[in-house]
């Protein structure tokens, strides 16, 4: 029987976290809207641009983890400290590839469109690589597990709720703080690509699951 590689696990697992970064710094680049698990960060980047959008992503899953604590009444667990590193790293590689992007100017809406799609298809396959590679966990996706496990309600539709919630919260942030409920000027958090994001990443994963598990899946074991 073959055994589980656990330094190619953690590699395939990084490469995960790396290109769902890549995929957030696309959103942010096309001004469309982000994800609905990047809003909250995006909308707070914009109050205090002194605080980085990645500090404010490891923030925000640090009260994923706290929310965990309290619906399984549990303080301590290894499984928090993973995602508390998962943060950490997950943060700042938002930052850093927010950073590369910088010079880049997207001023079409098709290639605005563009970027959009390639944060869905930076997203799925990030998304199945973490998965697979099962080291990093994010706590914006375990938080869910939990609500999931402890509630009995179903994992997507518990997931469906975290999306509208998180957007929810956004959108009465940024109008309290800029007036307009989609973000701030030129700035924007909230709009069809948000929606485009919630609804075809899972979609598109589907097409990409088993091309990402073709060629990944062999390199997790010896």
């Amino acid at each position: 029987m073959a055994k589980n590689n656990i330094a190619a696990r953690w590699l395939v697992a990084t490469l995960g976290l790396v290109l769902v970064a890549f995929g957030v710094a696309l959103s942010l680049k096309s001004n469309l809207g982000t994800a609905p698990v990047s809003c909250p960060p995006a909308v707070l980047n914009l109050q205090w641009t002194a605080i980085s959008f990645g500090t404010f992503t490891w923030m925000m899953h640090l009260v994923f983890i706290v929310l965990q604590m309290v619906m399984k009444r549990k303080v301590w667990d290894t499984h928090y400290l993973l995602q508390l590193a998962a943060a950490f790293v997950f943060g700042y590689l938002c930052d850093a590839c927010i950073w590369l992007l910088r010079n880049v100017e997207v001023t079409s809406y098709v290639m605005k469109m563009v970027f959009c799609l390639l944060t869905v298809l930076f997203t799925a396959v990030g998304i199945r690589l973490e998965v697979i590679g099962n080291a990093w966990m994010l706590a914006g996706e375990k938080v869910v597990v939990v609500f999931s496990e402890v509630t009995g309600i179903k994992f997507s539709n518990a997931k469906i709720g975290e999306d509208v919630l998180l957007v929810l919260v956004s959108a009465i942030f940024a109008w309290i703080c800029f007036g307009n409920p989609f973000g701030h000027g030129e700035h924007i958090v909230i709009r069809e690509g948000t929606l485009i994001l919630a609804v075809f990443t899972g979609l598109c994963m589907k097409l990409t699951d088993p091309l990402v598990d073709k060629v990944f899946k062999p390199l997790l074991h010896e």
